[in-house]
């Protein structure tokens, strides 16, 4: 049996549909298994030992119909007798329909009935804590999976040598890899999934007054003015214990260094989700307009806890529309002020360290 699964874009994704892989290959050891996924999120499943082949969305193939068309091309030689769309969009419909699979699982919208063999409605109530996100995809299994192994979440594969080499770069970056080192989600992936800058500082000076720890941010090149701001917003105490030219040049680099932490925290979004994957405590920001039960992923309120806007003003949330919440992310942001979650801050350092 040949399957190939298709999940595009962010990189959140593409690690949390890895868990259907293992599934998979957990039940149908012998079928072969095809990962769809946009070229820049590889680094988050690569040497993922259930995963025997992938096909690369680059940016060439979503600018030209004509590369597109090619890549469609390929798909169809590849034969496969299952196709799990996990988004169902307007380009994973023209790959599902190149596979020629007899067999086309996705999710339900007004048209996939007529599209696929095989639909589901996403749950809006999680059931476990492993969220919604994972069990809405585990769906995507019923027809071909009895049994989903348990427990069952996303990993990320680290070589011996990434962890060598990442601890190495932390000593000789004077790190001190005998006390806490936290891991800060400094900046979402835009300004309606990051938490305030100024009130972001007050969470890093408070985790630095009661832990002493080391503190890491994470960012890319291109956010080095926000991260600075932030940086600067900060006590100059606090200061002392940031390290802030420690970072990995590339997402296995920040996935080695991240292994070596004692915490991640911070906005909700891929930084937290890969700690998590690589079991490494978190603590999580949400967003207003961003559906917690979704991404709360293994909430156990020891190692993995987040705090929403819902957890202190619930009527604005249950009153509110997404679109609303999403508009006027900076006000409502504005209301997570840091004082109402610091106990919850306190005793999760104190838990994880």
């Amino acid at each position: 049996m040949k399957i190939l699964i298709i999940q595009q874009k962010m990189i959140g994704d593409v690690l949390t549909t890895s868990i259907l892989f293992e599934a998979l290959k957990a039940e149908h050891p012998n079928a072969e298994l095809h990962y769809v996924i946009n070229s820049h999120t590889f680094p988050v499943v690569e040497h993922n030992p259930f995963i025997d082949k992938f096909l690369f969305v680059t940016p060439e193939i979503e600018d030209s119909r004509v590369t597109f068309l090619n890549f469609l091309k390929g798909i169809k030689k590849e034969k496969y007798d299952v196709v799990i769309d996990v988004y169902s969009k307007l380009s994973s419909n023209l790959m599902t329909k190149f596979s020629g699979a007899a067999i086309k699982i996705s999710k339900y919208k007004w048209y996939t009935k007529y599209y696929y063999t095989h639909t589901y409605k996403e749950a809006s109530v999680a059931k476990t804590n492993a969220g919604l996100a994972i069990e809405n995809r585990l769906q995507l299994l019923a027809p071909l999976v009895k049994q989903v192994p348990k427990p069952i979440h996303p990993k990320i594969h680290l070589t011996a040598q990434e962890i060598e080499r990442s601890k190495t770069f932390l000593l000789d970056s004077n790190i001190d890899l005998s006390k806490p080192i936290y891991m800060i989600s400094v900046l979402g992936s835009g300004d309606n999934k990051t938490y305030p800058l100024p009130h972001m500082a007050k969470v890093i000076d408070f985790i630095v007054e009661h832990t002493n720890g080391q503190i890491l941010f994470n960012y890319i090149p291109k956010q080095v003015d926000e991260a600075k701001t932030v940086y600067n917003f900060c006590t100059s105490e606090t200061r002392q214990h940031i390290f802030f030219d420690v970072f990995g040049k590339g997402l296995r680099e920040f996935l080695a260094i991240t292994h070596h932490c004692t915490a991640m925290i911070g906005n909700e979004g891929g930084a937290v989700n890969m700690a998590k994957a690589l079991s490494i405590p978190t603590f999580t920001i949400f967003s207003p307009w961003i559906i917690k039960e979704a991404w709360n992923m293994f909430e156990d309120g020891t190692q993995n806890v987040s705090v929403h806007l819902k957890d202190f003003n619930p009527d604005i949330v249950n009153n509110s529309t997404s679109k609303e919440l999403k508009d006027n992310y900076k006000s409502y942001y504005a209301m997570i002020k840091p004082s109402l979650f610091f106990e919850d801050l306190n005793t999760f350092l104190k838990l994880n360290r």
